[in-house]
C-alpha cells in the first residue's frame, strides 16, 4: 500500500519478477516523481491489480504458488520505504491454517459434486424449456398486441369478433400448454402438479367446450375479456421462466411475475365465470352435451347442471391457485431472513 496524495499517471508493471513503479504525486518529498523497484522472493503473476483512491494507491500482487514466504523481497534486508500492514499480516501458522481451510473447502465441494449424479440430458432439457417458454411468450404477445391494436382502432366493436380473429392462436397456445402438466408430472420442472392441472384444464374447458362448441357464445363481449386477461398474465410468466432457465433474474420482471396476478387472476376468473353463466341457458335450450339415460323415468343429465357445478369448482380452483401464487410471491419477494452467525 503506497500513500501518495494527488497521484498522477501511475506507471506500474511486473517484468522478470520485479515490480516497477513510477508516478507523480505529493508524498514525503512534496510534489515529485516517485519511483521504485521491488524484486520478489519467489515468482508472482505478471499482472498486478491496482486501485487508486483519494489518499492512496493499492497494488495487489498475486503469488504464482500458494506457499509461505520467509520475506517479501529477494534481498535479505528490507527496503526502508517498505513497512508491514499488520491489519492484513499473517504469520506462518495462520497462513498454513488459511490454506488448509481453503483446501478442505475445495475437497468438500468436489465430494458433494461427485455425489450428485450428472444428468446427460441436462442441456437438452434446458433447451426444450427455453424454446417452450419462448414460443408461448411469442404466441400470447401476438394475441395481446392484436387485441390491443384492434381495440384502439375499432373500439367496442372489436369485442364482438374477438373469437373469430384470435381463436386459432389461442387454440395453439392452450393446446401447447398441456405440456406444462406433463413437465410437472415427470419432474422436468419443480412446479406442483395441482395448480398446473387446474389452470390448464380450466382454461381449455372454457376455450374448447364453452366457447368452441357454441357459436352463440363466440360473438359475446365476454370473450374479449377472457382472452385479454389470459394473455396479459402470460406476458410476464413465460419470459420470467425462460430467463430462469439460463440463470438470469431481472428484478422488474420478477416483481411483475409475482405481483401482476393479484388483480389479473381474479378478473380472469370473473370473466370465466360470466362466460359459464351466459352459456348455461344456451346449453339448456339446445340440450347439447346432455346425457339421456335408459331408465323408466327417462331421466336426462343436463349439461347445464354440470356447468353450475363447474362454477363452484372454478371458485375452488381460483382459491387453490391464489394460495399457491401467494406462497410463491412471499418466497421470491418477501423479506430475506438473516443468517445467524
Amino acid at each position: 500500500r503506497l500513500t501518495l496524495l494527488l497521484l498522477q499517471n501511475p506507471d506500474i508493471a511486473i517484468t522478470d519478477n520485479v515490480l516497477h513503479f513510477k508516478a507523480q504525486g505529493h508524498g514525503a518529498k512534496g510534489d515529485n516523481i516517485y519511483e521504485f523497484q521491488i524484486e520478489f522472493l519467489e515468482p508472482v503473476e505478471p499482472k498486478p491489480v491496482c486501485r487508486v483512491t483519494q489518499r492512496q494507491l493499492n497494488i495487489t500482487v498475486q503469488k504464482k504458488e500458494s506457499n509461505w514466504w520467509e520475506r517479501l523481497t529477494k534481498q535479505e534486508k528490507r527496503p526502508l520505504f517498505l513497512a508491514p500492514d499488520f491489519d492484513r499480516w499473517l504469520d506462518e501458522s495462520d497462513a498454513e491454517m488459511e490454506l488448509k481451510e481453503k483446501e478442505e473447502e475445495k475437497i468438500n465441494k468436489m465430494k458433494i459434486e461427485s455425489r450428485v449424479p450428472k444428468d446427460p440430458f441436462k442441456h437438452l432439457k434446458k433447451g426444450y424449456l427455453i424454446m417452450y417458454n419462448l414460443v408461448q411468450f411469442l404466441g400470447f404477445s401476438w394475441i395481446f398486441v392484436n387485441m390491443t391494436v384492434r381495440l384502439f382502432i375499432l373500439g367496442k366493436d372489436s369485442f364482438y369478433d374477438t373469437f373469430h380473429t384470435i381463436a386459432d392462436m389461442m387454440y395453439f397456445c392452450q393446446t401447447l400448454a398441456l405440456m406444462e402438466v406433463m413437465n410437472s408430472l415427470i419432474g422436468l420442472v419443480k412446479s406442483p402438479l395441482l395448480p398446473a392441472v387446474l389452470q390448464v384444464f380450466g382454461r381449455n374447458f372454457i376455450l374448447f367446450v364453452v366457447l368452441g362448441s357454441l357459436e352463440e357464445m363466440q360473438s359475446k363481449p365476454v370473450v374479449f375479456f377472457v382472452f385479454y386477461f389470459w394473455s396479459i398474465i402470460e406476458l410476464f410468466r413465460y419470459p420470467y421462466y425462460m430467463l430462469s432457465c439460463i440463470g438470469i433474474e431481472w428484478k422488474p420482471l420478477t416483481w411483475l411475475r409475482y405481483t401482476a396476478w393479484i388483480p389479473l387472476y381474479p378478473l380472469g376468473g370473473l370473466a370465466e365465470a360470466v362466460c359459464i353463466v351466459q352459456s348455461i341457458p344456451i346449453f339448456s335450450e339446445t340440450g347439447k352435451f346432455s346425457l339421456g339415460l335408459p331408465n323408466p323415468l327417462n331421466v336426462t343429465i343436463q349439461f347445464s347442471f354440470l356447468l353450475q357445478i363447474c362454477l363452484i369448482g372454478l371458485v375452488l380452483a381460483i382459491s387453490i391457485n391464489y394460495r399457491h401464487l401467494y406462497k410463491q410471491r412471499k418466497q421470491h419477494l418477501g423479506p430475506k431472513k438473516r443468517k445467524m452467525k
